[in-house]
Parts: structure tokens; sequence; C-alpha cells
């Protein structure tokens, strides 16, 4: 990813700054905000205001902040900004299983990342690698918390192939109040770690699956940021606890 290198020597300069607006936002929030102004000049105040202020709150939800990727060969980043609300043994998708090169069908480690409406909803990559499967399941849009949101719902699922043949899966799954998922790659694009990989509109889930022999270097209630927070290291194992205080 293009950036200025931050470290922790010093280099790099950190600064506040206000986060653009994602392209797939600001049509929503132009036409509101022209819906506002037409019932200004219709003297609708009682509309125009909340026009106006539900057009400022589609700008903070398509908010698309830059982030300081961690470096390392064996990282797995987050793939999402929420909470850790699942870390479960469970046995791949059949969209991403594959005859080759592919999940498998043995269990494997499943982190399931919770959005509310108050998170950024930019997806981005957990590694470097090619996109080698994409595959879009209509579905239902029960609560994407309960578990049964990673068989039901509507989802779009992404296998990440890394350059040592190592394959983790991305499923972006919609909820109650998202109605659509959006995809920036396609199959046999090339990414980057915390590249940009999509968007969900409004409260989801992500699903990550990580590669056997991995085990999950967050806790359960942890708060993640897309592209910085570290949920695993490929081929680390380590039992890890937490205490909520």
């Amino acid at each position: 990813m293009a950036g200025e290198i931050m470290d922790n020597r010093g280099r790099g300069e950190a600064r506040a700054s206000i986060p653009s607006v994602h392209p797939e936002g600001r049509k929503y929030a132009l036409i509101c905000f022209g819906l506002a102004v037409i019932a200004a000049l219709l003297a609708w105040e009682t509309i125009a205001w909340p026009l106006a202020f539900l057009s400022l709150c589609i700008l903070v939800f398509f908010r698309d902040p830059e982030r300081v990727v961690p470096r390392g060969d064996d990282l797995i980043l987050s793939p999402a900004d929420g909470t850790i609300t699942q870390i479960a043994e469970v046995e791949p998708p059949l969209e991403l299983r594959g005859e080759e090169g592919g999940l498998g069908t043995a269990p494997i480690t499943r982190i399931s990342i919770y959005l509310s409406l108050f998170d950024v909803h930019i997806n981005r990559s957990p590694c470097a690698g090619t996109i080698t499967a994409m595959s879009y399941v209509p579905g239902k849009f029960v609560n994407a918390e309960l578990d049964k949101a990673s068989e039901e719902n509507e989802r779009q699922h992404l296998l990440v192939m890394r350059r040592d043949g190592v394959a983790i899966g991305i499923t972006q799954i919609a909820g109650l109040v998202a109605r659509r998922i959006v995809p920036f790659v396609k199959p046999g694009d090339i990414v980057a770690a915390g590249q940009r990989v999509g968007l969900i509109r409004f409260g989801s889930r992500v699903d990550l699956y990580l590669p056997n022999g991995t085990s999950p270097q967050v806790l359960m209630g942890q708060r993640v940021i897309a592209g910085e927070t570290v949920l695993g290291r490929i081929g680390e194992l380590a039992d890890l606890e937490g205490l909520q205080q």
C-alpha cells in the first residue's frame, strides 16, 4: 500500500485528520441533502432539518479513514472494524473449500467480527495475495450476531491465496439493516495486506477463517481495527486469556 513508513522508532508523521468519505456514500448524502434544501425552500422545516441531519449521518457511516498496516509476512490482519463476538472451530463454507487451493473440509478456526452502525464498514484484505475465489450467496437478514447468520444470511465469500500457498477465507455477511454487499475486487486481482476489498451497507458481520496450525491472537469481546489489528500469525499456536474490567 502506498503511504508513509511508520514504525516504533519514531519514523513517520502521525497527525489527526478528517476521514474521507467513500464514493459509495457520497451520492446518497448528496441526494438526501438536496431533498433537505428543497424542503427548506418550501419552508418545510420539520422535514428539512431531519433530512440535513440524515445526510450528515450518511457521510459519517461511509467514512473511509487511512490505516497504518503492520508489516510482516506471517501476519493475518483484521478484515473489519468491530467487536469479536465468536471464536469457534467450524467446517469451512462449501464455497471456500475448493478441490485445490481452498480451505478444505476439516474444521478450522473462525473469528467473527460484528460491525455496529457506528463502525467503519470498509473491509480490508487480511494479507497480501491473490483473490482466487469469490461467491455471492443470497439469503435472509437475521441478526448478524447470531451463529446461524453465517449459513442463512445474504453473504459473499472471498478466498485470498498467499504466495506460499496458504489460503485465508473471508465472509461478508449482511445483517438486520444491511441490504447490500459491495465488492471492490474480482477473482484474479492481486491485493496487498490491508487493501480495501469491499463494504457492507449498515450493521453487519465479517467472518475470517484462519489456516490450520494458526490460533487467534485476539479474545472474545475485543475491539479490532481493519488493516491494523493482528488476528493471528501463520503457524503460531498460543492460548490467550484476558480479564474483563
